[in-house]
């Protein structure tokens, strides 16, 4: 009897009225996964990583790595920690034509083929397959119709089918691929419009992708393989900006999460739900939006524990002869130094676009944290820190919610240690949301 992938026993369970979902990392950074992985240890679940098409593809992405390099680096990870490797889901995001999306339809479904391809030889099980976009032969001037999406997913799907025949040849271990598909999908790492108001998936539009999607396997004869498409990609009105959340409301999902009940094999994927609050999490849960991708608010709380321990290390040294890490600063100077990564984003006075560097939701200084000299900033700042017993005072003052962790034994004093912990703050919120149990840990 062949392996269920573990998101389709998620399905079963929200099928049978059970709270079940989980949560997807996104995000390649070495202390989000670790602080993932050690949180997914401690609730002794499976662990969800994606890596997106711009990210990691077969010419390196802007990670510079392949899918078969982004795997062997999060289990590099594991190992290091001892985290089962049987427990982590591997997942391609936005995979299709975005990369290639200047090109013309056959250059870039070619491209999109292979990328596919990759993905599912690598060993990736749960693969989002995003043909949303437009590509340069599209008429700029009207949405893409569901009939032209839904070809090219499918397409996609048949590639993906075939290069799990080829892999299960080599390696008959291989676990099973589960699909999420949709035509409503919001663009990766959020919105640049979010100042405006998001629009829940209309009703029609969910039904007509569903019956469009569904014709279309039928005819590649793919039908034994629809009932794999676990996820239906929606936009349930949760996107953020700048300095904007949209949160959940589930008044106005209401009409829209009704319909996933009446199909058995498919809940929703939301993206884009970083800082929601952990009870609008839970709440989409309960409706049926059971996966849900988190990734810059990984990172900003990543960064906010950095900048809280910058701060710490200039108040410990800033009087003394000692060679500071300065990293606030050398990881600003690295933005402006190279503004490609965040410069369609941020807009307004200098002033303001100042303070988006470095507090914006967006998060785009994610992308500097490793480069050479950002990284070197963090190992010194990291060694000066641990050259002291950090002050519980500082501490307190400047990362209170590790403080309390300190003094309860829960915690030790230590930077890196106190860094992921910030992170695990965030992934609280996600853990609650997902869990069966209802009853939410308020011990910090």
């Amino acid at each position: 009897m062949e392996k269920r992938h573990p998101i389709r026993k998620i399905v079963q369970m929200q099928k049978e009225g059970i709270h079940k979902g989980i949560y997807s990392i996104c995000s390649s950074n070495h202390y989000v996964i670790q602080a993932a992985m050690e949180t997914a240890l401690a609730e002794g679940d499976y662990l969800l990583i994606e890596s997106t098409a711009n990210q990691v593809n077969q010419f390196g992405g802007y990670s510079g790595m392949r899918p078969r390099d982004f795997k062997k680096s999060i289990f590099k990870i594991a190992e290091k920690i001892d985290f089962p490797s049987s427990r982590i889901i591997l997942g391609g995001d936005h995979l299709g034509p975005l990369v290639w999306k200047d090109e013309d339809e056959h250059t870039a479904m070619d491209n999109a083929h292979e990328l596919i391809r990759e993905y599912v030889l690598a060993g990736f099980t749960k693969i989002h397959i995003d043909t949303s976009m437009r590509l340069a032969g599209d008429d700029k001037g009207t949405r893409l119709a569901s009939a032209v999406i839904a070809e090219r997913g499918t397409a996609l799907c048949n590639s993906a089918v075939q290069a799990f025949k080829s892999l299960k040849n080599s390696c008959p271990q291989a676990g099973p691929l589960v699909y999420v598909i949709g035509s409503e999908v919001p663009v990766p790492g959020g919105s640049q419009d979010a100042e405006e108001k998001v629009q829940v998936t209309k009703a029609r539009d969910f039904l007509e992708t569903v019956e469009v999607f569904s014709k279309t396997f039928k005819r590649y004869g793919l039908e034994e393989i629809w009932d794999d498409v676990a996820a239906i990609v929606v936009q349930p009105g949760v996107e953020f900006g700048d300095d904007v959340v949209h949160g959940y409301n589930r008044e106005a999902a209401k009409k829209l999460c009704a319909l996933i009940k009446k199909y058995p094999t498919m809940v929703f994927e939301g993206h884009s739900t970083d800082y929601q609050t952990a009870f609008s999490l839970r709440q989409m849960v309960e409706d049926g939006i059971a996966i849900l991708k988190i990734g810059p608010a990984l990172t900003f709380a990543l960064r906010e524990g950095l900048f809280a321990l910058n701060i710490i290390e200039n108040e410990l040294f800033g009087h003394r002869d000692k060679n500071l890490s300065r990293f606030i600063d050398v990881l600003d100077e690295a933005m402006v130094k190279k503004p490609e990564n965040w410069k369609k984003y941020y807009h307004g006075s200098e002033e303001e676009i100042r303070l988006s560097r470095k507090y914006s939701l967006f998060d785009r200084c994610r992308y500097y944290l490793d480069s050479k000299e950002v990284k070197e900033s963090i190992k010194l700042m990291i060694s000066n820190l641990r050259s002291v017993e950090i002050p519980l005072s500082l501490i307190s003052q400047f990362m209170p919610l590790q403080y309390r962790k300190i003094r309860c034994g829960d915690l030790i004093n230590d930077p890196e240690e106190m860094l992921k912990d910030r992170i695990k703050n965030c992934l609280d919120d996600y853990v609650y949301a997902v869990s069966p149990v209802s009853k939410r840990k308020m011990a910090y």
